[in-house]
Parts: structure tokens; C-alpha cells; sequence
């Protein structure tokens, strides 16, 4: 099955490049599994024109939008394998079934890997959260905390205090003497004890439980997990992968164009910082990329 562009991921960077191929009436298909990485959260914040909306019903309506074009269709399915074909690319499905194209978009996006803390995993993406311009507000002035990952804990802790009063619990690691500075300019606290659970009703957040026998009071704790790839396309295309501080980043120049001539990235998986509205644009960026190295490539 050959097509114009292939694109693995249909997501919100996924859908956004998938809609201006068809639009620039190219046949194009999206490959998806259905688990776009918020699909934990009940609302997306900050989406022009869409600011408190369920990002499932956001997905569901542009597919629909989508699939109204003739020249485009979607799959769903796993894409398991992509290699060099040609004068383009071929992407086999997890069920065999092969389909070619000129050029490639992946757009398979990250899972986030949360620490082992009973009560944390369910709470994922309701009372606790990662962005903060994304969920912070509905938390306004209330006692928030900041589970300690990295080094750059300390920068999160520090911005999350523009929103309430903020602890940064260090669960067991050490703090630098210049961080603790930091934290105290921006009226941070610090508890150095490990955190052994989370504590509420359903899945709304009322305290930390801390090893030491205590509990916080807490309504709603940020934190800043390591994420991974949701699928080897990029590895086994021999895309260049660089490590940031989060995790893996596949390297694109402006148009979203890894160094792998027409082979694309869009979305969480080729940018940092990561947004809805970030992976909106990055797929528009893709999407007229790839368009315009088809007419004149």
C-alpha cells in the first residue's frame, strides 16, 4: 500500500500534520494505538479555543475532521517495524501487513515513568501533575508540593511557588548548599524525609505520607518524571537521538526533518519543553514540511 506520507502517531502533533497533507490533497495515512500520553487528564489547559476541554473528545473531533478528507485514512493499529525503501519508507504493522510511503512522520509520543509511590500512578494527570501552566491554576494558593527527581526539582519547586505555597520533598536525596538558597528566596520549603504514599479520598490528594511517620498536607504534588519512547521506529531508522534532562529527544532542524532525509518528528518526542499547543504547531511545521518536499524533492 503506498502513499504520500505515513504518519505514526495520531495525536495531536500526529492529526496536525495529517491534516494539512489533506489538505494539500495527499494521500496520507495515520497509524495509531489510541494512548495519546494525556489520556490520564480529564481537561487540557491553555489550547486556544479549547481551554478546559477533555483532549480525548479534543482527538476524537479531529479524526473526524480528518477522515472527512478523501485522500486521508486512519489505522488502528501498532506500527512495529519502518526501515529504508526505495525512494522512501516502509512501515509494517504489528499484524504483518506492510504499507509504503514517500516520506515519514513519526509522532508516536512518550510515557512518562513515575516513581513506585503507592497512590501516585492513579492520581497521574488529576492531583498529581507536571505542568503547571497546564494544571496549576485550578490548584491556586493551596498547600502544593514538588516530588524531588533531579537536580532540576530545584527549578520546578521554584517556579510551582508562583502558585501557592510550595515544599520541595527531597524523598531521601541530598540538597546543595546554593540550591537551598535558591528554594529560601522563593519562600520554599524543603522536607528531607521519604515519601512512602499518597493520602486522599478517591483520587483527590489530602497529604504525604513521609517515612519518619508523619504526614504533609498537600492538595495537589508536581513533579518532572524521566519519559521514554512509546516505539524503536526511531532507533531502528537510525534517527539521531540526543539524551536531555527529561529523556530522549530525537534532533530535527526547523522543519522537523531528522537527519535522515524525509523522515520527520513531531510532537513530545523531538521537542523540549511539551505542550498540546507545541505539538499542534510542530505537526503543522511536519506536515507543510513534508508536503513541500514532495513537490519540489
Amino acid at each position: 500500500m503506498r502513499h504520500d506520507v505515513i504518519i505514526v502517531g495520531g495525536g495531536f502533533a500526529g492529526l496536525a500534520a495529517a491534516t494539512y497533507l489533506a489538505r494539500a490533497r495527499r494521500n496520507v495515512r495515520v497509524i495509531d494505538t489510541g494512548k495519546p500520553r494525556n489520556r490520564f487528564a480529564d481537561a487540557s489547559h491553555g489550547f486556544l479555543g479549547h481551554d478546559g476541554s477533555d483532549p480525548r473528545h479534543i482527538l476524537a473531533t479531529a479524526r473526524k475532521q480528518l477522515l472527512a478528507y478523501p485522500t486521508a485514512e486512519l489505522t488502528e493499529a501498532e506500527a512495529s517495524t519502518a526501515r529504508i525503501h526505495e525512494d522512501g519508507f516502509a512501515v509494517a504493522l504489528a499484524s504483518g501487513e506492510e504499507m509504503v510511503a514517500r516520506k515519514l512522520i513519526l509522532a508516536f509520543g512518550l510515557r512518562d515513568e513515575l516513581p513506585a509511590i503507592p497512590g501516585l500512578q492513579e492520581r497521574w494527570g488529576k492531583t498529581v501533575l507536571h505542568c503547571p501552566y497546564c494544571h496549576g491554576i485550578e490548584f491556586s494558593d493551596q498547600r502544593l508540593g514538588v516530588l524531588y527527581r533531579t537536580p532540576m526539582s530545584v527549578h520546578q519547586a521554584s517556579l510551582i511557588a508562583e502558585w501557592g505555597p510550595t515544599t520541595l520533598y527531597l524523598n531521601g536525596a541530598e540538597l546543595a548548599q546554593e540550591d537551598a538558597a535558591t528554594l529560601a528566596a522563593r519562600d520554599v520549603k524543603v522536607e528531607p524525609a521519604p515519601v512512602t504514599g499518597l493520602i486522599g479520598d478517591g483520587l483527590g490528594l489530602s497529604a504525604l505520607a513521609l517515612g519518619d511517620g508523619r504526614h504533609s498536607a498537600i492538595a495537589a504534588l508536581y513533579i518532572a518524571p524521566r519519559s521514554c519512547f512509546t516505539s524503536p521506529l526511531a532507533d531502528d531508522l537510525g534517527a539521531e537521538i540526543e539524551q536531555g534532562p527529561l529523556g530522549p529527544v530525537i534532533r530535527t532542524d526547523a522543519d522537523k526533518m531528522t537527519a535522515i532525509p524525509g523522515l520527520y518528528a513531531a510532537g513530545d518526542i523531538a521537542r523540549m519543553p511539551h505542550s498540546v499547543s507545541w505539538a499542534v504547531a510542530d505537526g503543522v511545521t511536519a506536515g507543510t514540511s513534508a508536503h513541500r518536499a514532495l513537490v519540489f524533492g
